[in-house]
Formats: C-alpha cells, structure tokens, sequence
C-alpha cells in the first residue's frame, strides 16, 4: 500500500503476467518505466527486472526493497517494457514511445492506467503508436499490452511524440520547462506571490525545498542580493535537471549545489535562509498535508538559531499549529487567490 492508498494500478500491471495471457521472458528481464514498490511486484520473482524511476520517494522506495535501478537514458532494448503512465499526456504519450522504442524486436509493451486517470485514451495512444492491443479491466483500471513488436507501427508518430517531453522555453523564455513538471508551462501563482513579498534583507546561505524546475531559486537571488550560497533540493530528478539549466547564469555570483533529494528525511545542513512552496501531493491525487507538515519540521531542524523560514501554501491546508509546533516566531505575511505566505523564525 502506497501513502495515497493501496496501488491498484501497480497491481493490475502485473495480472496478465502472473495469470495469462502474458508471460515473463526467459532471456533478457525487463525494464519497468515510472516503477513503483508495492507488495504486487514481490508475488513472485521477476528474474531480470531494471526499473527506472525519477522520483526520488519512490526510487528510494525500490532500492530498500531490493529492486534494480537503472538511469534513464540507457540504451538498452528489452523483450518486455512495463509502463505505468503519468497523467500529463504529453509526458505520457513521450514515456510510450520511449517504450516501444526500448523493446527488442519481438518484444512487448504492457502498461496500465487507472479509469479515473485516462485509462481509455492511455489505451487509444499507445494503440496509435503499436497497433491494436490487449486489454484486461480490474481494480478499476486498464491494463494493455502490444502484439509483438518489429519497431513502431508509426514510426513517424513515435519520434513527433518522443519530443513532446523535450524542454522547451516557457514564460517569455525566462525559463525552460518540460511537460509533467510541476506548473511546468507557467510561473505557478503561489510561488509568485511568495516571490513577491521576499524581504530584500536575506542573507547568508539559502535553501530553496522543492525547487522544482528553478523559479522561486531565481526570484530569491534577484531579489536578496545578501545571498551567497544557494541550495535546491527536489525530489523530482527531471525538474532538478532543468533547475540546473534556468540557474546556469548564477553560478558566477553565488555558489550553487543541486540535490536530488527527498525532504522528508532531512537536509543533514544548516542555512540561515529558507524558501518554500512544499508539495501538498506525492504521485497520486490525494491531498498529502503530512508532506508540508514535514517540510516544515525540516526547516526548523535546518535552520541556524536566527534563521528565517519563508514559505507559501494553498489557504485550505493546515499549516499553522505545526509552525507554531516548530517556530518561537510566525506570521501570515499575505492572503490571496487562495494562498497565504508565512515568515517563520526560531527565536
């Protein structure tokens, strides 16, 4: 069971393998794109299986469980891909052309989509690209699988949609951005408004929690020029990626580092600064406010004695008994469109 809730897509994947019509190849394993960790993939063993996974929670999730890991631009070619979609439909359409383009001659796709996500069109695109597919329906969600494959059925579609995660310049070209990052085609409200009220007297070092593709990171260099080191942690390794990109001008002025990083666990350093817009979801749709709560926790924990915590959330989540919990000092510095901005300090 995932922290959303038990994983039903997980767990229908894997249905055609373990009770037909599919089987597991004898030779050459398989690779699992977005893998997740859940008791479905330990019914039995998958000799052979590499799983590639960007988000940090959940790539640490395989690795405990034992789980082979593999970088996302490996180049090697497999008789089964598995795939479990993201919701972003430019980011899945790319994620299954990758796929078909992993798979050895002869090889299959088989992946899965919850009903409520986009079950039906998941099915009609990977069918536009491989042709027509299986199917089984359970657990309210869809799982659908190509013929044997020779290459593309449209080779032509599978390279227009491979470059449809590539990044691409966003916001008058301020940044670049790709499709499933996080406001990946926009300047997100909330960050903006916390941007807007910085105090233009921080200083020191700086932590930017959940930095995502690098927009709060930049507003808060241009505004705090008292800022001489800066580090982004995020837990999403394509939008770190990009962060790195939109921050290249920086790296003269002040010093930069760049974790792949799962909060939650801590930061294992001190910094007199930190801003925040923390997430409120993991992968799945469910409000996760523990997430923030633990965001703010870290924080305190990292910061030195008179370090100054500034972040921002949507109005409905409950965020203030745990900076009081956390912070001698808070303040809701601003209210509006649905968000509200708070200064917390320890002493």
């Amino acid at each position: 069971m995932s922290a959303d809730g038990p994983d039903s897509a997980l767990e229908t994947l894997l249905l055609p393998l373990l009770d037909g019509p599919l089987s597991w190849p004898r030779e050459g394993g398989a690779l699992f794109l977005r893998a997740r960790d859940g008791w479905p993939l330990h019914q039995r063993a998958f000799p052979g299986l590499a799983c590639e996974q960007s988000f940090k929670p959940e790539a640490d999730a395989l690795q405990r469980s034992g789980m082979s890991l593999v970088d996302a631009d490996a180049t090697a070619r497999y008789p089964l891909v598995l795939v479990l979609p993201p919701r972003q439909r430019d980011e899945a359409r790319a994620l299954y052309a990758r796929a078909i383009a992993c798979t050895a001659p002869g090889g299959r796709v088989l992946a899965c989509v919850r009903n409520d996500e986009g079950a039906k069109s998941g099915e009609a695109d990977l069918a536009k690209l491989a042709g027509p597919l299986g199917q089984l329906s359970k657990n309210k969600c869809r799982a659908f699988w190509t013929a044997p494959l020779d290459g593309p059925g449209d080779p032509a579609l599978l390279e227009q949609w491979r470059q449809l995660d590539a990044p691409r310049a966003i916001a008058a070209g301020r940044f670049v951005s790709r499709p499933g990052v996080f406001a990946w085609d926009r300047i997100d409200a909330a960050s903006a408004l916390l941007a807007a009220h910085l105090p233009h007297d921080l200083r020191g070092t700086a932590a930017d929690l959940g930095a995502g593709y690098g927009y709060l990171s930049t507003e808060l260099l241009a505004r705090c020029p008292g800022i001489t080191a800066l580090d982004l942690y995020e837990a999403e390794a394509r939008a770190l990626e990009l962060a790195r990109q939109n921050l290249q001008a920086q790296r003269e002025r002040v010093a930069l580092d760049f974790h792949w990083h799962d909060v939650t666990t801590g930061l294992g350093k001190r910094f007199d600064v930190i801003v925040s817009n923390p997430p409120f979801h993991a992968q799945g749709r469910a409000d996760r406010p523990d997430i923030g709560r633990r965001f703010i926790a870290v924080a305190a924990e990292a910061l030195a004695p008179a370090g100054r915590l500034w972040m921002v959330a949507n109005r409905h989540l409950p965020y203030e008994a745990e900076l009081a919990k956390q912070f001698a000092r808070v303040r809701t510095v601003a209210q509006d469109k649905g968000f509200k901005v708070f200064e917390a300090a320890r002493d």
